[in-house]
């Protein structure tokens, strides 16, 4: 069971065009910033929204396509869409929400199977506004499962929920999707979470989609701005080819640095993860002095900010990730020799 996308459509300046697809029993993230399209793309997938243009096919069958004027309303698509507000129906208890759904003749026995795969089975008889928030996703995901969808489509599941709640409830989801038939396609933001339960993923920048790619390689070798930021970079500068192949020029940072990735026309920036910032001895290679600005402390890490001395007025900080043990052993905290290692420079576009 196969879902393919290829829809655009037009909402006031904002265009839509995405292209994808999802196979059987596979997650496909769909990750990008708030206001890139992930949410209306699914609303277009569910029969919500209307694409202006294009088609959307569910294993043969054309759920929406503008050529042939075929525009199959949201019951007959059977796309089970997880809101991020849950949407049950507050007037119905966690089973009732679940009963109402069911074309099955053995209701009772289903409803069953689906509070215990949930974790619901204690709250079978509580109402919406009884239940926590992991509570009510719980139902609503099991209210989902029993219309028997043809493929799930997740909208941020977990963003209005604590870290603790978060984690738990993706743990039982995942075995939730361990047996589920279909392709899934997951929105979010959050890069760990789509990394942790996406094979691949497919990128959207203001409205347009990227190919999809392997997880794990986008999130290792980035190739362009928005997808290095996804990944977690913090770091991104312009920058030009360098005088000698293997070296390129930061203006803003009147640096020439050496890369290990050949030169490709299309790049224009330089980015640089702040993990990969280290404190280095004189002579090493990108090796090159800064000031310490000011620092931020996380749990167990201190981020902090440099100037390369040769950096223009204004030019981006450079961002450094050290533990608080090699913070602590750092003999200056005012300056710093800091380098990057050639095969850490990545070239984007």
């Amino acid at each position: 069971m196969a879902l393919t996308v290829r829809i655009q459509k037009r909402r006031g300046d904002f265009f839509l065009d995405v292209d994808f697809s999802a196979e059987a029993g596979e997650a496909l993230a769909l990750l990008g910033a708030s206001g890139c399209g992930k949410s209306l793309t699914l609303q277009c997938i569910a029969g919500i929204d209307r694409p202006d243009a294009g088609r959307i096919e569910m294993d043969g069958q054309v759920l929406f396509d503008s050529a042939a004027g075929v525009n199959l309303p949201p019951q007959r698509r059977r796309m089970g869409l997880l809101f991020q507000n849950c949407a049950l129906f507050p007037h119905r208890t966690v089973e009732g929400n679940i009963t109402v759904c069911l074309r099955r003749p053995d209701k009772r026995k289903r409803t069953a199977e689906l509070l215990a795969l949930l974790h619901l089975e204690g709250q079978a008889g509580l109402y919406p506004r009884q239940l926590s928030g992991g509570q009510q996703q719980r139902a609503a995901l099991a209210r989902i499962l029993a219309a028997e969808p043809r493929a799930l489509l997740l909208d941020e599941p977990f963003s209005a929920l604590d870290s603790f709640l978060k984690w738990q409830l993706e743990q039982e989801l995942q075995e939730v999707l361990a047996r589920f038939p279909g392709p899934v396609v997951w929105v979010s933001h959050d890069r760990g979470e789509v990394y942790r339960n996406c094979r691949r993923v497919c990128v959207l920048e203001r409205g347009t989609s990227a190919p999809a790619a392997d997880m794990a390689e986008l999130m290792a070798n980035p190739v362009t701005v928005s997808a290095a930021r996804l990944s977690g970079c913090r770091n991104f500068v312009p920058v030009r080819p360098g005088p000698a192949p293997g070296l390129v020029e930061v203006p803003a940072w009147g640096l020439t640095l050496r890369t290990a990735a050949p030169w490709r026309k299309e790049v224009t920036a330089l980015g640089i993860r702040a993990g990969h910032v280290r404190p280095a001895e004189a002579g090493a290679v990108n090796a090159f002095p800064c000031q310490i600005l000011r620092t931020v402390e996380d749990i167990s890490q201190i981020l902090a900010a440099l100037r390369p001395e040769g950096a223009a007025s204004g030019a981006p900080l450079l961002w450094m990730e050290l533990s608080k043990d090699a913070w602590s052993a750092l003999p200056d905290r005012s300056r710093i020799l800091a380098a990057v290692r050639p095969e850490d420079l990545m070239l984007l576009e």
